[in-house]
């Protein structure tokens, strides 16, 4: 049986620069099996680069494409896809996606990513800058909303995966409505519901960047139908003790 070693953590600051023979390295093909970290080196910390401050991204980002020699390419994704609003075509894109994938995380930096789907659309577009989808009542954790609560940075990932095999990325600053708070800025709204739910409350996501994902390891999908058991709180009937959790802490009770 295979063990897992026990590995603390190690945090690193984003000022090092990456060894000479990871410079060529492509970080979108798979690395040589003869390098298997990074080495930091200290003594050549990269300071700051004129005009890094105005680009999209994170400090981090930027000193990473310094060490890595990805730059020029870098700069060329920035000035050709993203943007701090969503264009015509990327609000076109929303109003036809039924699932995103949604990343948070709390005041420590903790991550959670996920999931949430419904008809073409559930996710509401209210503007070039705003965005909403809808929150019904899950298994009570909150997970996602708790971290709102605490951090209001949100990244959604919208992918088609049946036609155009193109994903969109946006980040920005969320923050929690409820539903009839929502309704009376936005009679717009609809008023019926798949199934009849009705939204216990909105996340509200302010848009900061807008980007692209490239289709090149999107695989295609054919939807299929399914039965499934609406509104149901069996826990065999919502996936039961997929993994084996409950079973396992109960034979070592």
């Amino acid at each position: 049986m295979a063990r897992w070693a026990t590995v603390s953590p190690v945090h690193l600051a984003p000022t090092g620069t990456a060894g000479p023979e990871l410079l060529q390295l492509e970080l979108s093909d798979a690395p040589s099996p003869a390098v298997t970290d990074i080495t930091r080196h200290p003594e050549e910390l990269l300071g700051p680069r004129p005009g890094d401050q105005d680009l999209p991204g994170s400090r981090g980002e930027h000193l990473l494409q310094r060490a890595f020699g990805t730059g020029d390419r870098a700069n060329r994704f920035y000035r050709d896809q993203v943007l701090d609003h969503l264009n015509d075509e990327m609000r076109h894109f929303v109003t036809r996606m039924d699932m995103a994938f949604i990343g948070t995380s709390d005041a420590g930096g903790e991550c959670d990513v996920s999931f949430r789907a419904g008809p073409a659309g559930f996710v509401r577009v209210l503007g070039e800058r705003w965005l909403a989808y809808p929150e019904y009542r899950g298994n009570g954790v909150m997970a996602s909303l708790g971290n709102i609560s605490e951090n209001a940075h949100v990244a959604m990932l919208m992918v088609d995966f049946v036609d155009d095999l193109i994903g969109l990325h946006v980040n920005g600053r969320a923050r929690i409505v409820d539903d009839s708070e929502l309704r009376a800025v936005h009679p717009e709204l609809p008023a019926e519901f798949e199934r009849g739910r009705t939204p216990e409350r909105w996340v509200v996501l302010e848009v900061v960047e807008a980007y692209i994902h490239c289709r090149k390891h999107i695989p295609r999908l054919v939807p299929v139908d399914r039965t499934r058991d609406w509104g149901t709180d069996d826990s065999r009937r919502k996936g039961g003790d997929h993994f084996g959790v409950r079973s396992a802490r109960t034979a070592a009770r």
